[in-house]
């Protein structure tokens, strides 16, 4: 049983308002004044509820903070003390209220994953396509996908050419290049030209499929983390029953069971946490960090693991030029002069970054004419009388193909590789890798300065190209050329081992990843609705120091919640003592556990404020 923040407000209005002729009545006279027992009726409307909910909860083997509070309240109605069980309800009701509110709203990321998904296929038969539900794809059925469609399901390319995107699959940004032959996955997007497939798995069955199944597995096996308030209540319960147990034994006075129940009520554990968690929420918040819940807050403060994807989070995503290899008899400043120029023709992701390099090395670029591109392969034109071509090997080999053996010697294996030619002669190879994020050397110092003790980064990429970026980052755990289940099992070995595990991406393929991670964390999330419904926290700007930010905030809250919930317990504990030796009548002990409570909660406002 667990009240919703609406539902809890009447229930809060009603304890405040209630409470408050009570205390009037008090004032003026006794509250055997009070008709009818009205004071016990109000405290009963407005009690039941909260005890019900204990007692649901403790039936479902969930020992929590609130046991003594639901005691208190019932031994006051049992003892006619209504203004004590009041205040009792009043700050239970108050806390709750707050915890409620601290949470925020569930993940919709499998909403959004299946919304994603496509509907119909085109599947082909007697050399006609007709439009099908893809629930009735079966393997060995020829398919159609058009320009701007997504693959239904996994398949083999049987004719045609193309580029597809595959960064909900890999979250790499660089389209890949399909021809026949080629195995295609499905959640990948054709961008060129029609292609025709042959289906290698149901649509249920393929790797877009998987990756929601595996969102959906991990929302519901997640297990639900034990709040801090009711970590200290499994030592202060008992301790708070003993030292009842004994008052009534010693004194045999009923009156001082019910003043022990009233001072041991932890509203610090009640009130202290969920106003410090809601202050660091709105601290994260001005940071332009966005906290889902209140548990994600209190995880972030104490995790010890962080794991990275590696393009966007790492990386920004957009490759540029990293090495200009040229050929005998080229100098490198006129390969990158030639090829520049003839790409101001080309629209392809690789052409802007060549054009900035040769920009940068020479200056004013010529003008191309005959310009023709190919897309997704190349573009072919000519530069000051002479004929350039600047694209992937097959197209430039296709066109020169005496070229092909001085261009081999040039390239690096595993590479992503750009090939010009000059008038039918090898002239080099432009090479492009991703860019570090400027600001990731020192998001990884903060990280590693917070003792985060363990870093591993977990990519779609090829091997090689992650173990560079893992070295320039000084991260010894790298792995590449992982699928969305890969990057869970890895994550889920990391959470088997003991360890407290943040793991941020930015893209579809890290959904599952970030459900599983105890923390996800999604920066300036590309693909916005499923990788940031996924993510626990999703950092708003595209800013890598904000992750040691989130982190830092989470262990100040941590901190002040704690020395709250310390502060005030310790308050109580004496208040206790003296309510056992008879010192506190039962109202006179609710109040002076409100004091403790305004205590408690203005030292819990200090989360909201950075630490000097």
């Amino acid at each position: 049983m667990r009240f919703r923040p609406g539902a809890l407000l009447p229930l809060l209005i009603a304890a405040v308002a209630l409470l408050a002729l009570g205390l009037e009545l008090l004032r003026r006279g006794p509250l055997a004044a009070l008709p009818d027992h009205s004071g016990l009726v109000a405290l009963a409307l407005t009690g039941l509820p909260l005890v019900l909910r204990t007692a649901w909860g403790l039936l479902r083997g969930r020992f929590a903070a609130d046991i003594v509070a639901s005691l208190a309240i019932v031994t006051a109605f049992a003892f006619d003390e209504p203004v004590a069980g009041l205040v009792i309800v009043l700050m239970q009701s108050g806390g709750e209220f707050l915890e409620r509110y601290a949470e925020g709203r569930a993940s919709q990321a499998v909403r959004e994953l299946e919304e994603a998904a496509p509907r119909i296929a085109h599947r082909v038969r007697n050399g006609a396509a007709e439009d099908v539900p893809v629930e009735t794809i079966e393997p060995g059925d020829r398919l159609l996908v058009r320009p701007g469609e997504m693959l239904p399901c996994d398949a083999v390319v049987v004719e045609g050419t193309s580029h597809l995107d595959t960064a909900s699959i890999t979250g790499e940004p660089v389209a890949r290049r399909v021809t026949p032959g080629a195995r295609v996955l499905s959640g990948s997007y054709n961008l060129e030209a029609p292609l025709a497939v042959e289906a290698t798995a149901r649509s249920a069955e393929s790797q877009y499929a998987r990756i929601v199944e595996l969102v959906r597995t991990a929302q519901a096996s997640r297990a639900p983390i034990q709040r801090l308030a009711d970590r200290y209540a499994i030592w202060f319960t008992p301790a708070t029953l003993a030292v009842a147990a004994a008052a009534y034994g010693i004194s045999g006075d009923r009156l001082r069971v019910l003043s022990v129940l009233v001072v041991a009520t932890p509203c610090p554990l009640i009130l202290a946490v969920p106003v410090a968690i809601i202050g660091g929420v709105n601290r994260a918040a001005k940071r332009g960090i966005v906290v889902r819940n209140g548990t994600a807050l209190e995880q972030a403060g104490e995790v010890d693991t962080i794991v990275f994807d590696k393009t966007g989070t790492l990386t920004i995503g957009e490759p540029r030029v990293a090495r200009v290899v040229a050929a005998p008899g080229m100098s490198e400043r006129e390969l990158l002069r030639l090829a520049g120029a003839a790409e101001q023709a080309s629209s392809h992701l690789l052409a802007r970054p060549l054009v900035s390099a040769a920009v940068d090395a020479v200056g004013t670029l010529p003008h191309p004419t005959a310009a023709e591109e190919e897309p997704g392969r190349g573009v072919r034109a000519e530069v000051e009388g002479r004929r350039i071509l600047v694209g992937s090997r097959g197209f430039v080999l296709d066109e020169a193909p005496g070229a092909e053996r001085g261009l081999a010697l040039l390239a690096t294996p595993g590479r992503l590789t750009a090939f010009v030619t000059v008038d039918g002669a090898p002239a080099g190879v432009v090479e492009y890798q991703d860019r570090v994020r400027p600001e990731a050397a020192e998001a990884l110092a903060q990280l590693r300065e917070l003792g985060i003790s363990r870093m591993q980064i977990l990519s779609g990429d090829s091997e090689e190209n992650v173990l560079a970026v893992a070295r320039s980052l000084g991260i010894a755990d790298a792995r590449g050329e992982l699928l969305a289940a890969q990057k869970v099992h890895a994550v889920e070995a990391l959470r088997a081992e003991g360890r407290r595990v943040v793991m941020m991406g930015d893209g579809t393929n890290d959904a599952p990843a970030l459900e599983s991670a105890t923390v996800g964390v999604a920066i300036a999330p590309r693909e916005a609705a499923i990788t940031a419904e996924a993510a626990d926290i999703v950092l708003l700007a595209d800013d890598l120091r904000l992750l040691p930010a989130a982190i830092g905030i989470g262990r100040h809250a941590l901190r002040i919640a704690r020395q709250s919930v310390r502060v005030g317990l310790g308050l109580s504990a004496v208040a206790m003592v003296l309510a056992a030796a008879g010192f506190i009548a039962p109202t006179i002990g609710a109040l002076i556990q409100e004091a403790i409570d305004v205590s408690v909660i203005l030292n819990a406002l200090r989360s909201a404020r950075d630490p000097r």
